[in-house]
């Protein structure tokens, strides 16, 4: 049987397929949680929802999207979105958010910045008082610049592991390394670190997600809520 978590995240996700509609295009999250949301909307797709299309934000989910029979497009082609859902790995009282676990952090970001609406989908776990209190902020960074991100990191007091994967760097969708940070007593501000991290050269995208969430939904013991 599934645990609670992986229950709340099934909850979540089949609420976020309702609210996509006949003729929109939208957005596929990464992880757990999204995998919940791409499965109820296919559903909801043989029961006679028509959409004109979805972005996937990482390969992964492209390749289920596609098995379920989601049609899949382009940023190319539809450069707006009505609606992009992904979850979240911590989610603050302000709907600030870290993601990137999956290491797809900077096609989410895209995603969601490309979208009318970006909806998050979690369960209640990752919701968290300060941002950086459980999960390390991942920074997506070039191969050749890894070494001397890293130290602009650890001069910003983080401490920085390189993500690895089966005993190797992990490498991303877009061919990059991650760099995981982690802070001793979390992030105080988001937003300075925000712009610190941005003006990093070798920096491509970072996990802060900083006033973009329209909606966060939660499941969790206490039942279901909207923020």
């Amino acid at each position: 049987m599934p645990n609670d978590t992986t229950a709340y995240k099934q909850k979540v996700g089949t609420a976020a397929a309702e609210l996509v509609e006949n003729g929109m295009v939208i957005g596929l999250g990464t992880g757990s949680t999204a995998a919940f949301l791409v499965q109820a909307l296919a559903l909801r797709m043989k029961n006679g929802l028509v959409i004109k299309g979805a972005v996937p934000t990482s390969q992964e989910i492209g390749r289920l999207a596609s098995s379920l029979g989601i049609p899949l497009v382009s940023l190319d082609t539809y450069a707006t979105l009505d609606l992009a859902i992904d979850g979240a790995d911590e989610i603050d009282p302000q709907r600030n958010l870290i993601k990137g676990a999956g290491g797809a952090l900077l096609r989410e970001k895209i995603v969601a910045s490309a979208a009318r609406r970006f909806v998050v989908i979690s369960d209640a776990s990752k919701l968290v008082p300060r941002l950086g209190i459980h999960f390390p902020l991942p920074v997506e960074v070039v191969p050749f610049a890894l070494t001397p991100v890293r130290k602009h990191l650890e001069a910003l007091g983080a401490v920085v592991e390189p993500r690895i994967r089966a005993n190797q760097l992990y490498v991303t969708d877009n061919q990059n390394y991650i760099l995981d940070c982690r802070f001793a007593e979390g992030i105080s501000d988001p937003f300075a670190l925000q712009a610190q991290v941005r003006a990093i050269v070798g920096v491509v995208e970072h996990g802060l997600f900083l006033d973009m969430a329209t909606q966060v939904l939660v499941a969790g013991p206490e039942g279901f809520a909207t923020i």
